[in-house]
């Protein structure tokens, strides 16, 4: 049972008085050097370097399937006992007065024994704009899961929020032009002039996501996780077979099932095993009947936000169009962040939209606002504002978001503040390449391809997750620790989100505090395969000294060690 204290007394915000200049400094770094830029895209016409992912020494695997299993046994011993001993604390476990108990021991177990008691890796409230610095509520333990505030924060350098253009500030262009949309047609979209529902704002945003995505038309719906939830029942039936990939997001997952379509599943990434999959399919057409499929669809990420890597859109497209099926790219975590001018993996890998049938992204992350959008061709989206379930009895997007949705892809596009788009543009990708090819120089074993703004970062065992966590958060960083059901149970790791509002100097501070939490607790596992090997002549592990002196001039190598 959840501890009273755990979402209660949570203190208000404190009030900052500090300069503006200062605190806009704080949400967004200013560029030191020219030298700290770099433009993503990938080499068209070349096949997409599959990332390695390097294994660690198998005496660490073997040291997390034993701290697991002695975590089990105690945990196990405890819940025996207790039950005997300690009723009350039990009382959603035990059957009581003929009703069956809320939860299976065993169901609940990983989330009682292990996750509440490291809660404060896995959810510490913050307040303010999530910017180049986040400030965190400081807490302390109180009983098993509970927790009281005595209402001081730290601030702490950001890498845990999605905030990959550095767009949510609390001042500047578009938080200005959010403010005067706000005073034109209110907060809901109620004014005399206007109707509630949809206004004239919500067709203009529209109408910028679908020219920024490279489709003819768009639909913008109120939240990201309901824009996959929702769109497959709109589109499938159980004449329909959707192709998936293994890692793709849970609610793409949700809204397959929900849709009543027949799912098969492809290895990640593994373009041999989907063509495989989609051979085998057509020729054997629906279970029972034979007969052929009424349409396929193929799903992916265009970046998959737990390892870090990429579509292999061009092999993706190239199937797409020899066996003639659909397919549907989930943006969310690549539009804005990726390619020359932030328009997703197309962009990245110089491949026209109009080849790809579904686009969607969501707010949340490249732009600073919340809400998902679904970009496709003209019929599609007029058949979706008809029968699509997120739009018809979802609240519409507020005026004041699509202001920020609004004005930041218009500076994206150079049309508001020319150059400044181009930069925060230019200095996630130097930035996540420059973070990555560190972490891999100094020996830890890092996910991902070269230009992904999500670096995951693997500890392994249970023990180092609540011990980087809080090692960096008393250095002042904050960080994303996963663990499962999020990722396989012995593959926990440090997600680093990285953000253009971050600069040089703070990727240098991040470098050397996890070369020192490194050392400290063992966790350069990486056998010099993706960082460098002996065979190239490179170390496998270098000193924070030679990654400091040669990371920038390294990371602007067309592919990273």
């Amino acid at each position: 049972m959840q501890d009273k204290h755990y979402t209660k007394d949570i203190p208000n915000a404190p009030p900052d008085d500090r300069p503006k200049e200062v605190l806009a400094d704080l949400e967004y770094g200013k560029l030191t050097s020219h030298d700290y830029l770099y433009v993503s895209k990938h080499p068209v016409g070349e096949p997409l370097p599959m990332p390695i992912d390097d294994e660690p020494p198998y005496i660490i695997y073997i040291a997390t399937y034993i701290s697991y299993l002695i975590l089990i046994i105690i945990g196990h011993i405890r819940d025996f006992f207790g039950k005997i001993f300690k009723p009350k604390e039990y009382e959603d476990l035990i059957e009581k007065n003929g009703y069956a108990p809320w939860y299976d021991g065993f169901e609940s177990f990983y989330v009682r024994r292990l996750k509440t008691r490291i809660d404060d890796c896995f959810a510490r409230p913050i307040h303010g704009a999530p910017g180049r610095y986040i400030k965190c509520f400081n807490r302390i333990r109180e009983g098993k899961t509970g927790y009281l505030y005595d209402g001081t924060s730290k601030e702490c350098l950001n890498l845990s929020s999605y905030n990959y253009l550095g767009f949510a500030q609390s001042s500047g262009v578009c938080t200005d032009y959010a403010l005067k949309i706000t005073e034109e047609y209110g907060t809901s979209g109620c004014s005399p002039r206007t109707y509630c529902g949809t206004t004239d704002l919500h067709k203009r945003c529209e109408k910028i996501i679908a020219d920024f995505a490279g489709k003819e038309d768009a639909i913008i719906v109120s939240q990201g996780y309901g824009t996959n939830a929702n769109l497959f029942a709109s589109l499938a039936d159980s004449k329909t077979l959707v192709i998936s990939d293994e890692l793709n997001h849970a609610s793409i997952r949700f809204g397959i099932r929900l849709s009543g379509a027949l799912v098969k599943v492809f290895k990640h990434n593994d373009m041999n095993d989907l063509e495989k999959l989609l051979r085998n399919q057509i020729s054997q057409g629906q279970p029972k009947t034979h007969r052929p499929w009424k349409k396929i669809i193929i799903a992916v990420e265009g970046l998959y936000s737990m390892e870090g890597n990429m579509c292999n859109l061009p092999k993706l497209v190239e199937l797409k169009e020899k066996y003639k099926c659909y397919l549907f790219v989930d943006e969310a975590h690549s539009i804005g962040a990726l390619g020359p001018e932030g328009r997703g993996v197309c962009d990245y890998f110089s491949i026209d939209p109009a080849r790809i049938d579904l686009l969607m992204g969501t707010f949340t992350k490249s732009f600073g606002a919340t809400g998902g959008y679904i970009a496709a061709d003209k019929a599609i989206i007029e058949k979706l504002r008809i029968n699509y379930i997120t739009q018809s009895y979802s609240e519409v997007v507020p005026p004041p978001v699509l202001a920020q949705i609004i004005s930041s892809l218009k500076i994206i596009k150079g049309e508001l503040n020319p150059g400044e788009g181009q930069e925060r543009l230019q200095r996630i990708a130097f930035n996540s390449r420059y973070l990555r090819l560190g972490l891999k120089k100094l020996g830890f074993i890092v996910y991902g391809a070269d230009d992904s703004p999500v670096i995951p970062v693997l500890l392994f065992l249970p023990a180092k997750m609540p011990a980087v966590s809080r090692m960096l958060y008393e250095m002042g960083i904050a960080v994303v620790i996963v663990s499962y059901p999020a990722t396989p149970l012995i593959s926990a790791r440090a997600r680093l989100c990285v953000s253009s509002a971050l600069t040089k100097e703070d990727l240098d501070y991040v470098l050397t505090k996890f070369n020192e939490i490194g050392d400290l607790i063992f966790l350069k596992f990486s056998s010099g395969i993706a960082g460098g090997s002996k065979e190239k002549g490179v170390p496998p592990r270098w000193s924070i000294e030679d990654v400091l002196a040669t990371n920038v001039e390294d990371c602007k190598k067309p592919k990273l060690m």
